[in-house]
Formats: C-alpha cells, sequence, structure tokens
C-alpha cells in the first residue's frame, strides 16, 4: 500500500501537531458534552456534532501555527477585533435590547469572540518586546490596551464577554509581574463592595433605586442573585429551577434521561447556560464532580505547559488562556448555582454554541502549539 493511503500514515500526521493529555481530555469533555445533550436537547445533536467537529478542526489548525507566527499576527488581529466593534456599534444588529451582532452578508458574527483570543495575543506580544526592560508605564499601556476593548463590549451591553476579555488580559499583566501593591487594593475595594451590596440589599433594590453605570436589567440580575423568591417566575425563575435541579440530583443523581426539572421544561436554557444543572440532576455530585475533574486536570496540563514555555510571549500567552478556561467554568457552575449573578457564560467544551466552543478550541490548540514547539527547543 501507498504511504500516502496508508492509515496510519495519515494517523500519524492528524496526531503530529497534538498534545496527548489535552486531546485525551477535550475528547473526554467531548462525550461528556454529547450524553447530556442527547437528554438534554436530543434534537440539537447534529448540529453539535457539526460545531464540535468544526471546533476541533480550529484546535487542529491552531496546534500547527508556532507561536512565532502568533506573535507576527498579534497585533493585526487586535487592530481588526477593535475595528469589527466599532462596525457593530455603527451597523451592528439589535437582539434582546443588545447589539453584539455583525451581518457579513452569508451570516452574521459576534466581533467581541474574537477578542477573547486577540487580547491575551496581543498583550503576551507587548511583554515579549519590552522583555528585561518592563517598567510601569508598560503596565500602564498594557492596561489601555484592554480597557479600549473592555469598555467596547461591555456598551453593547454584553457583560459576560466583557468580564472574559477583561480576565484573559488581567492574567497576562498578572504572569508578566504586575505588582500585588496593585491588586490587593482593587481586590479590597471589591469585596468591601460586594458586602455593601449585600449588606444593604433590601434599600437598594427597590424600585426607582439607580445603580451607577449599570443598566436596570444588570440592576435586577444582582438583586435577583441576593433574592430570588423576589420575582420567582421572571427574573428570579432560571435561578429558582437551577437549584432545585441541582439539589434534587443527590449523590448519585435520578438517572440519564430521567431529570424531571429538565424534561417538564420547568429549567430554560438546558442545552447552553444551564447544562451544569442538567448534568448534576441527572448524574448527581458524582456527574459533577467528574467535570470538575477533567477540568482541573485541563488547567494542570496548561499551567505544566506554561511553566516549560521557551519564550515570555509562550509563557504569558499559555498561562492566560489556561486561567481563562478555569474561569469559564467557575463564573458558569456559580451563576447556575446561584451564588454569581446570570452572565450568559456557557460551561466550556460542554454548553451548545458554535462559537464560544470555537474560540475555547482555538485557545487549546494554542497550548499544544506551546507545548509542541517546546520539545522542539529542547532537542
Amino acid at each position: 500500500m501507498s504511504p500516502r493511503l496508508d492509515p496510519r500514515t495519515w494517523l500519524r500526521y492528524l496526531l503530529a501537531p497534538m498534545d496527548g493529555p489535552l486531546l485525551l481530555l477535550m475528547l473526554a469533555l467531548a462525550g461528556y458534552a454529547g450524553i447530556v445533550m442527547v437528554s438534554a436537547s436530543p434534537e440539537r445533536l447534529p448540529l453539535v456534532a457539526v460545531n464540535t467537529s468544526i471546533a476541533f478542526t480550529s484546535m487542529w489548525i491552531a496546534a500547527k501555527i508556532p507561536p512565532q507566527r502568533m506573535m507576527s499576527i498579534a497585533l493585526p488581529l487586535y487592530g481588526l477585533g477593535l475595528l469589527l466593534l466599532v462596525a457593530v456599534a455603527l451597523f451592528g444588529e439589535i437582539s434582546k435590547g443588545a447589539q453584539r451582532w455583525l451581518h457579513i452578508g452569508v451570516t452574521r458574527i459576534q466581533p467581541s469572540e474574537l477578542m477573547k483570543i486577540a487580547m491575551p495575543l496581543t498583550l503576551a506580544w507587548y511583554f515579549q518586546t519590552r522583555e528585561g526592560m518592563i517598567r510601569g508605564r508598560d503596565f500602564l499601556i498594557a492596561g489601555a490596551l484592554l480597557a479600549v476593548p473592555v469598555l467596547m463590549i461591555a456598551k453593547q451591553p454584553d457583560l459576560g464577554t466583557s468580564i472574559l476579555v477583561a480576565a484573559s488580559g488581567f492574567f497576562v499583566l498578572f504572569f508578566a509581574g504586575l505588582s500585588w501593591k496593585l491588586i490587593l487594593p482593587v481586590a479590597i475595594v471589591g469585596v468591601v463592595g460586594i458586602g455593601s451590596i449585600v449588606a444593604t440589599g433590601d434599600i437598594i433594590c427597590k424600585p426607582g433605586v439607580e445603580w451607577p453605570g449599570l443598566r436596570e436589567y444588570q440592576k435586577h440580575r444582582v438583586c435577583t442573585l441576593l433574592d430570588p423568591t423576589s420575582d420567582p417566575l421572571g427574573k428570579g425563575f432560571h435561578i429558582i429551577q437551577s437549584t432545585i435541579a441541582i439539589g434534587s440530583g443527590g449523590m448519585t443523581g435520578k438517572g440519564w434521561g430521567a431529570g424531571t426539572q429538565t424534561h417538564l421544561d420547568f429549567l430554560p436554557e438546558r442545552h447552553t447556560d444551564f447544562i451544569f444543572a442538567v448534568m448534576t440532576e441527572e448524574f448527581g455530585l458524582a456527574g459533577a464532580l467528574l467535570v470538575v475533574v477533567l477540568y482541573i486536570l485541563l488547567i494542570l496540563r496548561g499551567l505544566f505547559i506554561a511553566a516549560g514555555a521557551p519564550t515570555l510571549f509562550s509563557r504569558l500567552l499559555a498561562g492566560a488562556l489556561t486561567l481563562i478556561f478555569f474561569t469559564y467554568a467557575f463564573v458558569n457552575m456559580g451563576m447556575v448555582s446561584g451564588i454569581l449573578p446570570v452572565v450568559g457564560v456557557p460551561l466550556p467544551f460542554v454548553s451548545y454554541g458554535g462559537t464560544a466552543l470555537v474560540t475555547l478550541c482555538l485557545g487549546v490548540g494554542m497550548l499544544m502549539s506551546i507545548q509542541r514547539h517546546r520539545r522542539r527547543v529542547g532537542t
């Protein structure tokens, strides 16, 4: 048989750019997601298969791009992202009160998703150019590069995506050596602010009380988190039904396909943002811990790759991408469990949704590329 037609040759070619542990973890998450999706929303399974195929192909392509090439496209990608965000502000489609989408003829795109990749790429590139002479003003410049798209996305409004983009940039700043003297005051102000909201919730959540810098629906999200029963059939419905589903699952769950909150249509968005509630209702605490363990292993592998990366750019990028996976999982599980406001963040690699899945798989592909080229440098 000709080598070109030898299946083993093709398999080696397909697996060559891949990192074995990351690939196994991704396959495990994809398999688990498929099992849950068949129960939660079986009619969407064909589209889920298409989205997953596209995402894994994107991951494979990203794994073949050398880190040096990633550096060369970082700034153009950031510029393109800003132009698209401006286009959204000027010509974007309005859906459910938010102007987030841009129609490009055959389809529509959400440019803010591009910034989840462009932001850590650009900041890692910037600090690489300043390696060995990083000063305080460099963090100010990097902060400005981060603030512009974050504010533009928040204005759409899209609080969930703006938080994720801000987090991706902050992680680069942190790994680049941002001083704790700057981090701690902000953290203290945040803790005090959250404590004040909790303590005065009954007063500031009354109708007619405006919250500076937030829209009315964003205020309702926070107030509903504090007391979901204040609007059990409206704003609080999501959280109430989700916590019922999670609590009713017990240790081992009600069984695959037997979730009452899911299949009696009490649980909203069960195939997207609230799929963790479906998982926990049907497979219980054991099923939830399984996905948590998979995420922990994924994060540990990413941090291992970051620690062994040969360049500052690779270390910063790998570290930021890895912690983004953690942020996605933490925020989604927190909002579904009723300890964080509902901000529309999917469960990474599990929730239905093509755009977010492709973005996340691109991040995994970049980690694979960094690991692959670290091995080459070491040989």
